[in-house]
């Protein structure tokens, strides 16, 4: 029998196997075959991380046998050997899933270092300071990652040692000062786990290993992969490389680069280095790296090899490329690379640019925008007519563009907390680190002391479309206290801070944020999805206001116009408060004909903002209850303002309470019970039309839809009443227009009899929101609060009120468009759930068949870019 290959050479591999060998290690092994610098190594492949859980959190000897092997043949290609008082090898072993996720797993530099191993390497290199550099990394970073022993623990220690020695900053201390540090980091160990630092180099090895595969499942991973919809599956590769070493001294360093800006999507070559330091020392931030540029200056002959490398990567790849590198002692080596991240408008103007360069067909371009970062193009900046009157307190680095303005938290789990209970926060950090994923996530924008362009805090609010601002020395923070001094002020946690992702300013204030405008590469590129997309994208959209905004953002029309939204208003509700507590037909026709006006005219404004392309009109669906008073003294000032008893009103606000309301009196119930409410909407949607018809000269076909239909016979009779009142509005006004009426699915048992319903609507939209629950047994409210606990025991991986639930709702769907289908083979088919603005839940809309998505007017730029990438990969 044929043994399972579990461990690959760099130079075993190639680029097409990135599920297998994850996206660091494939590019490695494809750089080894381009024959660029790379330090060799080897990948203990993501088949391994799947195995390791499957075997109960072990890794199996079969695969320690081959991570052997591969380590042999390994000190072959180096001539050095693992744990050799000689030539010692040292080993990096880093994480590396199938797509990049700054951060979020573990990294250990300097492995293979014991108290054997550092001695000898500073006989070797002559450079003691050095190698106790190194030896001081590798128990810190073993211990934090490996052990779990916290990592400020072994920070203060480093503080204790800069405050004896009168230094600042960690390259000032002496070799002797570093040895002294070693000691005590061992014996800090020592105390956290009653053991010594273990010494073999061998099981640091497994050890590390198994560390990079256990945090595949660490919190923040968990929550970075369901905000970018990586499966849990997948698992990570493990990349065990060479070390070469950036902090060898002067000649030696180490940087971040990427082929273009990644900001603004400038062709320059943009990045950052240290010399004398280590890769982690340039993305955790904790010094301030040089520009690029300055490499020139320093090393002409360097930066030229290094200029060569970077055009070769980034033709080979043709895309923009995010690569880390290393100089040791004047030769250049690349540690990585791969396709980079980027702000929503650096990757349109890229795109665009890689086209017009004859790199990328338009197709491959759209292919290299992910969808939700367009939501970040949306986003407010700054007031200019506020801009005048504010005062500029501290300039830091703008890693992340646009404008976020809110309270400062001085944490993540603060941030998160706040944000939950309705305030808007600025989270500011000395730095930030992976751990603070969800606090990033929470917070409307963040702010660093330390770190460069490249830091954590940068890539993760790019990726996020977050405003962030990195590296500002000026600020002087204390978590602990939940201070920041500034410009010679205090601020706390109860102060307002505003900050520009695209300058670096930062002000001690609010200020107001604007809508911006979408215009140049934006236009050029979401023209090429609108040429390639077959999907419809229209929009849910309650008022003319948010109309008017969905067709700026390239919507096709109104998916949802949820009717309810219009009363809550100030000077309708009192109407309708006057309908509900009505008891006779003609007193509620006479509250219903106050609000007979009031819905006309803005169904008649909607349908000028739509110039003519089409409108969804939901009947009314929440149940009665919900537009009554709940509070006493609320039901007491009520039944003063509407002249009834307190009693009255008391009785009816009783009467209508619901023990479960999503599924009580609601949706075509509400009409079916009292059907004049169906005749005032039907005669509002079609004077509204006729209006505009007459004023404007715009053909509106009014679509109808009746909603939480379960049975034929309700649907029917409600048609009924729609279409009774349509002709005697049409012969009032002696005009004749077309209109249609539909239906909502979502409830199951619509979908499951789908052919018998659409032998009356002539329409169906997929009610996702109300499907998704009407399936599941929760509501989208109250599931809040347990789904994180199904999250944490990987029951779920995905919320299913974001990302439609392909098993159970998809099902479903694919049986109603079916079974919808087969009986009017013309129906028209849409989703208007939230879900329509997801891109996995559009690609998924796309393969089913339907119409058209919709969703919310911002969204719409994603859901059109989504359909696009559904057409390209998926042809119909």
């Amino acid at each position: 029998m044929e043994i399972k290959k579990y461990v690959y050479l760099f130079k075993e591999g190639k680029a097409s196997m990135k599920n297998l060998l994850g996206g660091k290690g494939a590019n490695l092994a494809e750089m080894t075959t381009l024959g660029i610098p790379v330090p060799q190594g080897f990948i203990v492949t993501t088949e391994a991380c799947n195995k390791y859980y499957e075997d109960g959190r072990k890794i199996s000897p079969e695969i320690i046998n081959q991570i052997h092997e591969k380590l042999a043949q390994l000190e072959e290609i180096t001539g050095k050997k693992f744990g050799d008082l000689n030539k010692p090898l040292l080993v990096s072993v880093r994480s590396g899933a199938r797509v990049s996720m700054p951060g979020m797993m573990d990294t250990i530099l300097n492995l293979g270092l014991n108290d054997a191993a550092v001695e000898a390497m500073a006989s070797l290199t002559n450079n003691p300071r050095f190698a106790y550099d190194s030896y001081r990394r590798f128990i810190q970073m073993f211990s934090d990652v490996v052990m779990g022993i916290e990592k400020r623990l072994f920070e203060a220690k480093i503080d204790e040692m800069k405050e004896e020695k009168g230094v600042h900053f960690d390259t000032e201390l002496t070799a002797d000062d570093l040895k002294e540090l070693v000691v005590r980091f061992k014996a800090l160990y020592k105390k956290e786990k009653g053991e010594d630092f273990p010494q073999d180099p061998k099981d640091q090895l497994i050890e590390s290993i198994t560390a990079v595969f256990r945090s595949w499942d660490n919190p923040r991973a968990i929550v970075y992969r369901r905000l970018n919809d990586i499966p849990g599956d997948w698992g990570t590769a493990v990349n065990v490389q060479e070390m070469v070493f950036g902090n060898k001294g002067e000649t030696s360093g180490t940087g971040v680069a990427f082929s273009r800006d990644p900001s603004t999507g400038e062709n320059a070559i943009y990045g950052e280095y240290l010399m004398n330091a280590q890769g982690e020392d340039v993305v955790a931030g904790i010094r301030t790296p040089q520009p690029i540029a300055k490499l020139q200056e320093q090393n002409p002959e360097i930066y030229k090899q290094f200029e060569d490398i970077v055009n070769t990567l980034e033709k080979h790849y043709r895309d923009m490329q995010d690569m880390e590198f290393t100089i040791e002692e004047g030769t250049l080596y690349f540690l990585q690379t791969r396709n980079g991240k980027r702000t929503a408008q650096s990757a349109l103007k890229i795109a665009v640019d890689l086209v017009e360069e004859g790199m990328l067909t338009k197709e491959e371009a759209l292919l290299k925008v992910d969808p939700k970062q367009l939501d970040s193009l949306l986003h407010p900046t700054f007031d200019p007519a506020e801009m005048k009157k504010v005062e500029v307190v501290a300039k830091g680095l703008p890693a992340s563009p646009g404008a976020a303005c809110g309270k400062i938290a001085f944490s993540a789990e603060e941030a998160k907390e706040r944000a939950a209970n309705g305030e808007t926060v600025v989270l500011v950090r000395l730095e930030t680190s992976p751990e603070d994923i969800e606090g990033m996530i929470a917070a409307r924008g963040i702010l660093t002391v330390r770190g460069g362009m490249t830091s954590h805090a940068a890539v993760v609010a790019r990726g996020m479309g977050t405003c962030c601002v990195a590296g500002c020395g000026e600020l002087k923070v204390s978590e602990a206290n939940k201070t920041l001094e500034v410009a010679g002020k205090t601020l706390t946690a109860n102060d307002w801070i505003s900050i520009d992702g695209s300058t670096g300013n930062i002000y001690a204030q609010a200020i107001k944020t604007v809508s911006p405008e979408i215009s140049g590469y934006f236009a050029t590129f979401m023209g090429w999805a609108d040429e390639t997309r077959k999907l419809k994208v229209r929009t849910n959209a309650d008022t003319p206001r948010d109309t008017v905004q969905a067709v700026e953002f390239g919507a096709e029309g109104i998916g949802l116009c949820r009717t309810e939204h219009m009363f809550f208003a100030e000077d309708r509700i009192a109407a309708v408060r006057e309908m509900i507590v009505a008891k006779t037909v003609e007193q509620r026709r006479k509250a219903l004909d106050k609000l007979l006006p009031m819905q006309r005219g803005d169904f008649a404004s909607m349908y000028e903002a739509l110039e003519g392309r089409p409108a969804t009109i939901r009947f009314l669906d929440p149940p009665l209850h919900e537009f009554l008073p709940q509070a006493e003294e609320d039901i007491i000032a009520l039944a003063k303002e509407m002249d009834i008893t307190y009693e009255e009103l008391k009785a009816t606000c009783e009467e209508l309470h619901e023990f479960n309301p999503m599924m009580g009196h609601r949706g075509c119930r509400l009409a079916v019970s009292y059907p004049e409410i169906a005749e005032m909407q039907t005669r509002a949607v079609i004077e509204a039309a006729i209006e505009v018809r007459n004023n404007k000269g715009y053909d509106v076909v009014p679509e109808i839809m009746i909603p939480l239909v379960g049975e034929i016979k309700e649907l029917k009779y409600v048609k009924d009443i729609v279409v009774e009142t349509a002709k005697t509005v049409m012969s009032e006004k002696g005009v004749e227009i077309p209109f249609k009426v539909g239906t909502m699915i979502e409830i199951p048992r619509a979908a499951l009899t789908a052919d018998t319903i659409a032998k009356e609507a002539e329409f169906f939209s997929f009610g996702t929101n109300d499907l998704t629950q009407m399936t599941f047994g929760f509501s989208r409210d109250d599931a809040a609060k347990f789904l994180k606990d199904y999250y944490e025991k990987k029951i779920y991986e995905q919320d299913p009120f974001a990302k439609i639930d392909q098993t159970g709702v998809g099902e479903l769907m694919k049986i109603a468009v079916e079974k919808g289908r087969s009986e009017r083979a013309d129906i028209k088919l849409g989703i208007c759930g939230e879900h329509g603005g997801d891109p996995s839940s559009v690609e998924f809309c796309h393969a089913l068949g339907l119409d058209y998505v919709s969703c919310s007017p911002f969204r719409v730029p994603i859901a059109r870019l989504a359909a696009a990438q559904a057409q390209i990969k998926n042809p119909r």
